[in-house]
């Protein structure tokens, strides 16, 4: 599906991905519209400061703002695990009826292609967030069974921690660096690591592949938490906290129980829907994956060095 003359509804379009994928958009098309569904005024006012392209048209009503789109990307969501742990109902109405509410708009709207944003939290979970991503990505994949008569096809993207984003652990360790302690929960602890400029990258992927139901999975480098730390201030002090409640030593993208329906795409894994009824990507699409095979951060053979995170850090 080519974007040129295409209009786009991105949920969450303040954010750091919406932002990253605006710009994008901007720079390297002359004629996409980029409507950002966005409930914060300020953010809305920074964003078309900072942009000022009259391209892009914001909007707060979403079944109102879906009519007349040819793609929704939903990267909406309530992402901060503690504040999703004290505040559960407000999770659960963002995260998980927010993918209910994106399903039926876009039925509703005819939209063609919705790309939904996932995270590695969402395999086998062990916090609120986590579990509400993982209902959020059943509601997409199934949702295909909702518009199989229609033209609208849902599929999700899944990928770790982006690079700077808001409420990671970059910003967290640039503040304590100034005060001389950096604080790592356990000095074991891996994770996934993706830019957002790959990240922009794998939902461009997912849109010129997906047929419907299918979660799209980049092969991206694992890191240590104590070369993220010695990368940002080396020679800091460190203070070991303890694990906080709801967090991993180690995360997972892919299980053994999905990669024996998914397929190996180059740089992607692609998990296929178990049981479409509606057309999907065929197993032939790439190379079968072995049975047994778990995508997780620590036995990851991909890994960047103190060099090379300290060359990609904002």
């Amino acid at each position: 599906m080519s974007l040129a003359g295409s209009t786009i509804l991105l949920t969450g379009g303040t954010g750091s991905f919406g932002n990253a994928f605006v710009a994008r958009m901007l720079s390297d098309f002359d004629d996409v519209t980029v409507r950002i569904y966005s409930r914060d005024e300020l953010k809305q006012y920074e964003m078309r400061e900072r942009h000022g392209d009259d391209r892009l048209r914001y909007r707060s009503r979403l079944t109102r703002a879906a009519q007349g789109a040819d793609i929704l990307i939903h990267a909406a969501a309530m992402k901060q695990v503690p504040a999703c742990e004290y505040n559960p109902f407000e999770a659960v109405r963002t995260n998980v009826l927010g993918a209910q509410h994106i399903v039926d708009s876009a039925i509703d709207a005819g939209i063609e292609k919705v790309v939904a944003l996932s995270t590695d939290k969402a395999v086998n979970p062990v916090n609120l967030y986590g579990a509400t991503k993982l209902c959020a990505e059943k509601i997409i994949v199934q949702g295909n069974a909702y518009a199989a008569q229609s033209r609208t096809r849902l599929s999700c993207v899944r990928y770790g921690n982006v690079v700077g984003s808001r409420g990671s652990v970059v910003p967290l360790f640039q503040r304590q660096r100034e005060e001389g302690c950096l604080t790592v929960t356990d000095e074991r602890m891996t994770r996934f690591w993706i830019t957002l400029d790959q990240a922009v990258d794998l939902v461009l992927f997912a849109i010129d592949h997906m047929v419907g139901g299918e979660i799209f999975i980049p092969k991206i480098p694992s890191m240590r938490v104590t070369d993220l730390a010695q990368a940002m201030a080396p020679g800091a002090d460190r203070k070991v906290t303890g694990i906080r409640p709801g967090e991993k030593l180690h995360e997972v993208l892919l299980t053994a129980d999905e990669a024996r329906h998914s397929i190996d795409m180059g740089d992607v894994f692609v998990v296929l829907p178990e049981h479409p009824w509606w057309q999907s990507l065929e197993e032939d699409s790439g190379a079968a994956m072995p049975g047994d095979f778990v995508y997780a951060s620590d036995t990851n053979t991909d890994w960047l060095s103190v060099d090379q995170l300290s060359a990609i850090l904002p």
